[in-house]
């Protein structure tokens, strides 16, 4: 279910732009519910399904993080360019032109790390955050990676270690064995829907900033992102924190953990029949819990 927009547009963010799309009315008086993408260098499209929300009272704002999407690409940017701060900056620099002073943070995956950074901040006008599918650090991330892979069917894992040893993460062979993991752990409905295939095209597209930061596969973190985390800042969050998790989650329990251990005011909800994207897997149940959250902040 996707609602209209009630507008696009980009703004400039240093010599660079930022596309944004709104849906519903900013100046209606309820905070905006803002998405922050996952990736990093994925698009908006997969999380389309937030804008139902709007229909309920809460204005929708979804961005495309710079490198991707109607955001400026720079494909002749190295891996330094690309860092944290450039996305704390770029998402701050939006909620600035768009004067938006009330919000609700909702982070999915990278965005998760992204959003409870943000937060952890103070921000004056945040009322609430939703970390979605996210881990707390990228080391805890390669740990349970190790043993998600080590439970794939026989073969694939010796495959995808053949590949990435050998430097060729970028064969056909690779993408197959990539794709046992992904129909297991990022999304398991078939066919995949199509704000989810959209993005997913993006990144293959471009893959500029996923390789820069991340690398060749969710399960094979090589980029700079390699040793993040946010564990440490997780105290210093002070707005009500929904977790969203999924039973099949590549984000596994022992990855979200240090969330719900560590933020003061926290709820987590584990869906049991999702796995990377219960947005999309289990719709009617996340529109449940979603709006159980934001009614709760009013």
């Amino acid at each position: 279910m996707t609602v209209s927009p009630s507008a696009k547009g980009t703004v400039p963010f240093g010599p660079h732009r930022t596309w944004y799309r709104v849906t519903g009315e900013l100046d209606g008086g309820a905070p905006a519910l803002v998405a922050v993408h996952g990736g990093p260098g994925s698009t908006h499209d997969y999380l389309l399904d937030l804008t139902r929300f709007a229909e309920l009272g809460w204005p929708v704002v979804h961005y495309d993080q710079l490198g991707n999407g109607g955001s400026t690409h720079l494909r002749d940017r190295g891996p330094d360019f690309w860092t944290v701060q450039l996305f704390l900056d770029e998402l701050a620099n939006l909620l600035s032109r768009l004067n938006i002073r009330e919000y609700v943070l909702f982070g999915q995956s990278w965005g998760g790390l992204l959003a409870a950074k943000h937060a952890a901040s103070r921000p004056a006008g945040l009322r609430g955050l939703v970390i979605a599918n996210a881990p707390a650090s990228y080391p805890l991330w390669l740990q349970e990676m190790k043993v998600l892979r080590e439970r794939l069917p026989a073969g694939v894992n010796d495959t995808l270690l053949r590949h990435e040893a050998a430097g060729t993460t970028d064969s056909e062979e690779y993408f197959e064995a990539m794709m046992v993991f992904y129909n297991r752990h990022v999304c398991r409905l078939n066919p995949w829907p199509r704000d989810f295939m959209a993005t997913f095209m993006e990144i293959y597209n471009n893959p500029t900033v996923y390789y820069a930061m991340n690398g060749p596969s969710e399960f094979h973190v090589i980029g700079s992102l390699r040793d993040w985390g946010v564990v440490d800042c997780l105290p210093d969050i002070e707005v009500p924190t929904l977790v969203i998790s999924g039973r099949h989650d590549e984000a596994t329990p022992a990855t979200v953990q240090p969330y719900q251990d560590l933020v003061p005011d926290v709820r987590w909800t584990v869906f049991e029949e999702s796995s990377h994207t219960p947005h999309l897997e289990e719709p009617e149940r996340f529109a449940e819990v979603m709006t159980d959250f934001l009614t709760g902040l009013r």
